[in-house]
């Protein structure tokens, strides 16, 4: 197989068009999401949206085990240590500024491109994975499909869109998720807005065969959209959709985080003695995560619950160069995915040791309004 970053090809369709095909390819790094592959898939959207023989694009990874499980968090921890052990406070940030503008930039397209855009989330969608899945217009799941926001185990915040789409769920949903890390299979995924539809694993081949087929009309967004709808309803097939996990607890999750401050929800989640397998999967994991992120979880999703997508993005890009310039970002890669230690020495014990001051200097923007490198994001896209 070639090793170039993301493989791009043409499919022909039966009435003279083509949809056009990206594939992540780091199947090693479970598809990884690296600044190359960021950059290489946004300039072929963009080329892609202007050809008008182009009538619809598929997104999906390489191997059978992940679509994507997160973003090169490994490759950031390097610009950010290289000169040293612990640079503290003031680490370079200038990959970090480099990466997040460029994945913002590329996943707010994805909500405002122009031609149907299917995403094959088969097999893991972890972070920024699930920042390249949100905004498909058709979100596709399978019996494999793993979907999670763990960025509490390295000292970060769901980020990708997630402080505006997180608070598009069940009041208290959202929260419990970004607290937990929680995993959430096929059914989660439809029932709370982050898929659209169910299709097998094995009718893949058979579902792009059908989209070749297809006739796409005029080629105008409405016939192209239209066209797409059809070919999968005529496959998808929710017989096999796993029980779902999040809304038979719905009651108990919006018992344990609705209508408290961060501190108190984790105490309650961390006090729930319940031997449910998923909820102490759960528990065990906010148990050892990174007290401040608790913090940034429920300040994000406070800060973006009325506001549009796109400031949503601008408001994330200063948080997450600030995490990696004097939060625990860094430590929270070493101790996960570099050393492997699964020991990670948080800057705090606690979620209520973890001052004001603290978190409120996260919240310093490095840029001005003017000067902020996603200022333009929203001119002239159109979500939905």
């Amino acid at each position: 197989m070639s090793d170039l970053p993301v493989l791009f090809d043409e499919l022909p369709t039966r009435d003279g068009g083509r949809i056009g095909v990206a594939t992540l390819n780091a199947p090693r790094a479970l598809n990884a999401l690296s600044l190359e592959m960021i950059r290489q898939l946004e300039a072929k959207l963009e080329a892609w949206a202007v050809d008008r023989s182009i009538v619809a694009v598929w997104l999906d990874g390489s191997g059978d085990k992940a679509f994507c499980a997160g973003g090169d968090v490994v490759a950031l921890y390097r610009s950010l240590t290289e000169e040293g052990e612990n640079r503290g406070a003031g680490r370079d940030s200038l990959l970090a500024e480099t990466y997040f503008t460029a994945e913002y930039h590329l996943d707010y397209r994805i909500h405002t491109y122009p031609k149907p855009l299917m995403v094959w989330g088969d097999g893991i969608v972890m972070g920024g994975g699930l920042g390249l899945m949100a905004g498909g217009f058709q979100r596709l799941v399978t019996e494999t499909t793993r979907i999670a926001m763990p960025e509490i185990t390295i000292g970060l915040y769901p980020d990708i869109g997630a402080s505006w789409f997180l608070n598009r769920m069940p009041t208290g949903v959202g929260a419990y998720l970004g607290l937990t890390g929680a995993q959430l299979n096929a059914c989660d995924a439809l029932d709370l807005g982050l898929a659209d539809r169910f299709i097998p694993r094995e009718r893949r081949e058979a579902l792009l065969g059908a989209l070749e087929e297809a006739e796409y009309g005029d080629r105008s967004p409405r016939a192209l959209r239209g066209a797409v709808q059809r070919v999968l309803d005529a496959h998808e097939d929710r017989t096999a959709v796993p029980e779902g996990q999040v809304m038979p607890r719905l009651d108990r999750i919006q018992a344990l985080v609705g209508h408290v401050d961060p501190a108190t929800a984790v105490r309650r989640i961390l006090a729930d003695d319940s031997d449910d397998a998923w909820l102490a999967a759960n528990r065990a994991r906010l148990a050892t995560g990174c007290p401040m992120t608790a913090h940034l979880v429920w300040r994000m999703l406070d800060r973006h619950a009325h506001t549009s997508l796109a400031d949503a993005f601008r408001d994330e890009l200063a948080l997450s160069v600030q995490c990696c310039r004097l939060g625990d970002f860094p430590e929270g890669v070493r101790a996960l995915l570099i050393d492997k230690d699964k020991s990670p020495r948080w800057s705090h014990a606690d979620v209520d040791s973890v001052p004001e001051e603290a978190i409120q200097a996260l919240f310093v923007s490095p840029w001005s309004d003017e000067a902020h490198p996603l200022r333009d994001l929203g001119w002239g896209h159109r979500v939905g």
